[in-house]
C-alpha cells in the first residue's frame, strides 16, 4: 500500500489515523465536513462497524500501488 496526503479526502477512501486520540486505527472515510473555521472533520468507519470522528489532518489515505510497473 502506498500513502497519499489527506488533502483530497472523499467518502469511501481507505485511511489510517496517524495522529490524535485514535492514532493507529484505520477504516473507511465517511461524512467529510469542513467547519466554518476551515478545519476538515471526517467520520471513520472501522471494519467492525465502530465509527469515530477525527480531523482530516490526522489521517493518511491508503491507496493500492499500481500493478503495471515496468
Amino acid at each position: 500500500m502506498k500513502a497519499k496526503t489527506s488533502q483530497n479526502l472523499k467518502d469511501g477512501d481507505q485511511c489510517k489515523v496517524v495522529g490524535g486520540t485514535h492514532a493507529g486505527k484505520s477504516g473507511t472515510v465517511r461524512d467529510v465536513h469542513t467547519s466554518k473555521t476551515g478545519h476538515v472533520t471526517i467520520t471513520v468507519e472501522q471494519k467492525n462497524g465502530v465509527r469515530f470522528k477525527t480531523l482530516g489532518k490526522n489521517v493518511i489515505i491508503l491507496a493500492e500501488e499500481n500493478s503495471s510497473r515496468k
